[in-house]
């Protein structure tokens, strides 16, 4: 108990009272944890744009001895302004913000998930990078993170390589991983991808995060990865995801 000093971001806001809030907040140290914010919806109070969704903000938390937590302050770091602005980039990091929500647990430490979000966010709040494919690399670098690394080195059942030089991929949703081109043909499971798409999943999975959103796919391309990365989500989690459109 006592006094905490972390960042964290709103991920739901709930009214408590006429002037006071309870946020749901995702810190890298705490995890996920629910806050008390005295005054928070006071329209002169400086902390009314540190309360709304999606403010990632400095905080100072204090934790009761019955481990209850409230906002003792908050400063702004980043709003994203542009999201809040834009139907088509609201919806989409809604929909991210419902997966980080389902995936994370309170109490728990989710330094890496919160980057991950962080980041993601920017994608879409400062860039014009295609909103379809911020939202696969986004699930794809999540489920790794998740501990769902599917095998994508060599094919499942007989162990060959995958090569720079092979023109289709296919990627095994009931087995995790990739199958060549003789053993995919029993796994009705099975999702065929292009050279690009397949060197897209290899660098999602595996490049520095600060470079993970730094690539473009052709549309075809990429209407192979959002299949896979759809039904792969969706067999890991349990749950269809899909973005609200107009």
């Amino acid at each position: 108990m006592g006094i905490i000093k972390t960042k964290g971001i709103v991920i739901n806001s709930a009214n408590s009272s006429d002037n006071d809030k309870v946020l749901t907040i995702l810190t890298p140290d705490l995890g996920k944890i629910a806050c008390f914010y005295k005054g928070a919806k006071k329209s002169k109070s400086a902390t009314l744009n540190s309360s709304e969704y999606l403010a990632f903000n400095d905080l100072i938390i204090y934790k009761s001895p019955n481990d209850n937590y409230s906002i003792n302050q908050s400063e702004v770091i980043e709003l994203f302004y542009n999201i809040r602005i834009d139907v088509d980039r609201l919806n989409y990091a809604t929909t991210i913000t419902k997966i980080i929500n389902d995936v994370t647990e309170e109490n728990i430490p989710a330094s890496d998930i919160l980057q991950l979000y962080l980041n993601t966010l920017y994608v879409i709040s400062e860039t014009d990078k295609d909103l379809d494919l911020i939202f696969c690399i986004f699930r794809i670098r999540l489920l790794a993170i998740l501990g769902f690394l599917p095998q994508i080195s060599n094919c499942l059942e007989c162990g060959e390589p995958m090569t720079e030089d092979m023109d289709e991929f296919y990627f095994s949703i009931k087995d995790d991983g990739v199958k060549c081109k003789t053993c995919q043909k029993l796994d009705k499971s099975v999702i065929k991808l292009s050279k690009t798409s397949f060197s897209a999943l290899i660098y999602v999975l595996s490049c520095d995060a600060k470079k993970l959103f730094s690539f473009e796919i052709p549309y075809d391309d990429l209407q192979e990865l959002k299949l896979l990365t759809k039904i792969y989500t969706r067999q890991k989690l349990d749950k269809e995801y899909e973005v609200m459109s107009l």
